[in-house]
C-alpha cells in the first residue's frame, strides 16, 4: 500500500507519485496515472527498473542470493520437498496437507497421457527438428484437442488446464526426445513418481525393462524444483503478456516455451555444455581461462555468474550437491566433457580472478553437467527447463487472470523515426 509519495517537478508542475511498499524488496513508484496527468511516458528498455505487476508467488534478492517460493527458501524446498509438492505450493499458495497432496498427485498422474491423435503431430516434423520446435508446436496444438479447458473466464476450466499442462509436459518432452532419436514413444506409467516417470519415458524401450535409479530420479526432481519459477523473467513476462489478451492457456504456455528457447534465457545450460566441449580436454583449460580474462577477447565462460544474483546463486548450491552425487554414481570416467567441468569448477572456486569478479558456477553449469551425465543430449536441456517452468508460468498466469487490475499489456515507446511526410508518386521519385 502507498504510505509515502515522491514528487516529480516537470514543466512548472508538481506531480505526486505514490510510493508502494512491498513485503520485501525495494519500494516501487506508482506511475500509472503519470501519462494521463503529465502527458509523459517513462523510458526503460528491457523493463529492468519497472514492475509490470504485483505478485505473491516468487521473491528474489539478487544481492543476498535469496530465492523464495511463496515465502519458502528454495534451499529448504529442494532439500525437504518434492517437485509436485512445490507445484501445489506455487499454484495454491500454501503447502498441502497429506490428503491434499495425495489428491493432487492422483490428479496429475491420471492426466499424463496425451490424446492419441497428437502422435500424428510429431510425425509431421523432420527427424532432425530441435525438440523445442516440436514442443512449441505440440503444446500450442493442445487447444485443438482439449476444448473443455480453454475458457479463461471459467475457474474450473483454468484448473483443468493447469493440471493437464503439468501432467502432460513431461510426456510431450519425452516424446519429442524419442522422436528425434528414432525410438518408439513410451507411454507414461502411473506407478512411477513424476521424475521417475519422465526418465522412464526418455530412456526405456519396449524391448527390455528399464529400472530408474532413485538417485537420478531425485536429481531430476531437484532440477524440476529449482527451475519451477523465477519471478518476472522474459518467458514468464511473455506468458503474462499473451494471457493479458485473453489467449487460451495452451497458447500462453507455448508462447513461454518459444521465449525460453532463446540462448540468453533457457538455452544457457546448453551453451555451457557446448563451451565445455569446445575446451575439449583438461589440459586446454588454462588457455580458455586466459582468454576469459583477456578483455580484448570476445570469449566468455558460460555457466559462471548470474545477471540477477550478485554474490551467489542459491539454486547452484543445491544443484552442486546433486551434481556431486550423480557424478559419483555414474563417474566421469572417459567422458572428457565432465572431466573438464569438474576441473573448471575447482579452478573457479579457488582462482582470485573468479572470486573477485563473483564468477561462481551457477545453476546452468551444474544442471548441464547433471543432464550430460544422465545421457541427455544438449538439445534436450531446454525442453527439460520448459517442463520444469510450466508450473511457474501457470501460477503466474492464474494470478494475472484473477487480478482485478488486469488489463491487456501495452508497452509504450520512444519514437525516433521520421516526422510526418507526404507520399510522392513512384514516377516522381
Amino acid at each position: 500500500m502507498a504510505d509515502k509519495t515522491a514528487k516529480l517537478h516537470l514543466n512548472g508542475q508538481d506531480y505526486d507519485l505514490p510510493l508502494l511498499s512491498p513485503t520485501k524488496g525495494p519500494d516501487v513508484l506508482d506511475i500509472r496515472k503519470l501519462y494521463g496527468q503529465a502527458d509523459v511516458f517513462t523510458y526503460d528498455p528491457g523493463f529492468t527498473s519497472t514492475a509490470s505487476c504485483d505478485s505473491t508467488i516468487t521473491f528474489i534478492d539478487g544481492d543476498k542470493g535469496e530465492l523464495w517460493y511463496r515465502g519458502y527458501p528454495i534451499e529448504q524446498l529442494a532439500a525437504k520437498s518434492s517437485y509436485l509438492e512445490v507445484c501445489y505450493l506455487l499454484l495454491y499458495g500454501e503447502l498441502p496437507s497429506p490428503t491434499q497432496m495425495e489428491d493432487f498427485r492422483a490428479r496429475v498422474t491420471r492426466h499424463t497421457m496425451v490424446h492419441e491423435q497428437m502422435h500424428n503431430f510429431f510425425r509431421g516434423f523432420r527427424r532432425d527438428a530441435h525438440p523445442m520446435a516440436t514442443m512449441v508446436g505440440v503444446v500450442g496444438a493442445m487447444s485443438a484437442f482439449y476444448h473443455d479447458s480453454t475458457d479463461v473466464n471459467d475457474e474450473w476450466q483454468r484448473e483443468v488446464a493447469a493440471i493437464r499442462l503439468i501432467a502432460k509436459l513431461p510426456t510431450i518432452a519425452a516424446m519429442a526426445y524419442k522422436y528425434s532419436i528414432g525410438q518408439p514413444f513410451v507411454y507414461p506409467s502411473n506407478d512411477l513418481d513424476y521424475a521417475s516417470n519422465f526418465l522412464n519415458m526418455c530412456f526405456s524401450v519396449p524391448a527390455e525393462k528399464y529400472e530408474v535409479n532413485p538417485a537420478l530420479a531425485r536429481a531430476m526432481d531437484r532440477i524440476f524444483t529449482l527451475h519451477a519459477d523465477h519471478e518476472q523473467n522474459a518467458s514468464t513476462s511473455t506468458v503474462r503478456l499473451a494471457g493479458s489478451s485473453g489467449a487460451n492457456p495452451f497458447a500462453c504456455i507455448a508462447a513461454g516455451i518459444a521465449c525460453l528457447w532463446g540462448p540468453a534465457h533457457g538455452g544457457a545450460n546448453q551453451a555451457c555444455l557446448e563451451m565445455l566441449r569446445e575446451i575439449g580436454t583438461v589440459d586446454r583449460i588454462p588457455e580458455f581461462i586466459a582468454r576469459a580474462k583477456d578483455k580484448s577477447d570476445p570469449f566468455k565462460l558460460m555457466g559462471f555468474g548470474h545477471r540477477v544474483y550478485k554474490n551467489f546463486d542459491p539454486r547452484a548450491t543445491v544443484m552442486k550437491e546433486s551434481a556431486d552425487e550423480v557424478l559419483d554414481l555414474l563417474g566421469v570416467g572417459d567422458n572428457p566433457t565432465l572431466q573438464v567441468a569438474k576441473e573448471l569448477e575447482k579452478i573457479a572456486l579457488e582462482d582470485e580472478y573468479f572470486i573477485e569478479k563473483k564468477l561462481y558456477p551457477n545453476v546452468d553449469f551444474y544442471s548441464g553437467i547433471i543432464l550430460e551425465a544422465m545421457g541427455f543430449p544438449t538439445a534436450m536441456f531446454t525442453p527439460i527447463f520448459a517442463l520444469s517452468r510450466t508450473v511457474g508460468w501457470i501460477a503466474q498466469w492464474k494470478e494475472m487472470i484473477g487480478d482485478p487490475q488486469n488489463k491487456i499489456g501495452r508497452p509504450r515507446q520512444l519514437y525516433i523515426g521520421s516526422d510526418r511526410r507526404d507520399y510522392v508518386d513512384l514516377k516522381s521519385r
